[in-house]
């Protein structure tokens, strides 16, 4: 008996838009949206937003077409940009000097800063006493957990943004199974693109089971009929996703 050769699938980069057009808005984001759209306003022209994973904090960071930095580079004397700065991951900063240092160039020559972090600034951990200070003072905004209707629309544009066309009574039937956290949808998506590759078959109910079993972002029913099949050979055995 002749073993099947392993598939191995390339992990491609997925080209996703940072436009803002693209971003799905809904009352967990209305506020961060209203700040957003105007900057003049921000108080010392400094703001953060903060939010769980996956809320769309990066994507709304990149969508200002500001000069970007990722937290965890910034290093040394980082001068302002003209028309502003986001700083990504900003909680994630090793280099104190360096965050103050931006933070007070920016203040003073009036170049705006946006801040982008897990939590709130006043609860991150600095050492550095006047940093504390400036982050104390700085205006934040939180990014809520979606409700329904956006974590549906998250869902569905993740198999878009992967050309992964699943019938809309499958991903109905995901989201009462998937984790409520945005980050979850994006990984569950992930997995059922592998899979789906892996099996040359399409996304149904019996190879999320499989492609999603033991994973902690799903929660498997026993409503439905245990006969289900993908239709396909490998809807039963499916190799290893590499």
């Amino acid at each position: 008996m002749t073993t099947p050769a392993r598939q191995f699938i390339l992990p491609l980069p997925l080209p996703v838009s940072s436009a803002r057009a693209d971003f799905l808005e809904d009352s967990s984001n209305a506020e961060a949206l209203a700040w957003l759209d105007q900057p003049d306003t921000w108080p010392g022209g400094r703001i953060a937003l903060f939010g769980p994973a996956g809320v769309g904090k990066s994507h709304l960071a990149r969508a200002q077409g500001w000069r970007l930095i990722d937290g965890p580079v910034l290093r040394g004397l980082p001068d302002p940009a003209p028309g502003g700065t986001v700083l990504d991951d900003a909680d994630a900063v090793a280099d104190e000097h360096a965050l103050l240092h931006l933070v007070n160039l920016c203040a003073e020559r009036g170049e705006h800063l946006l801040l982008i972090g897990r939590d709130a600034p006043s609860r991150w951990t600095v050492r550095l006493p006047d940093l504390a200070s400036r982050l104390n003072a700085t205006t934040a905004i939180g990014l809520g957990r979606p409700g329904d209707a956006l974590l549906g629309a998250l869902l569905a544009k993740h198999f878009a943004d992967r050309q992964l066309r699943v019938a809309p009574d499958v991903q109905a039937w995901l989201l009462t199974r998937l984790s409520r956290e945005a980050a979850a949808l994006a990984e569950a998506a992930a997995r059922l693109d592998r899979a789906a590759l892996v099996a040359r078959a399409p996304v149904t109910r019996a190879l999320a089971r499989v492609a999603l079993a033991g994973w902690d972002g799903f929660g498997d029913g026993s409503d439905d009929d245990a006969s289900e099949t993908t239709g396909s050979p490998h809807s039963q055995a499916m190799p290893a996703l590499l």
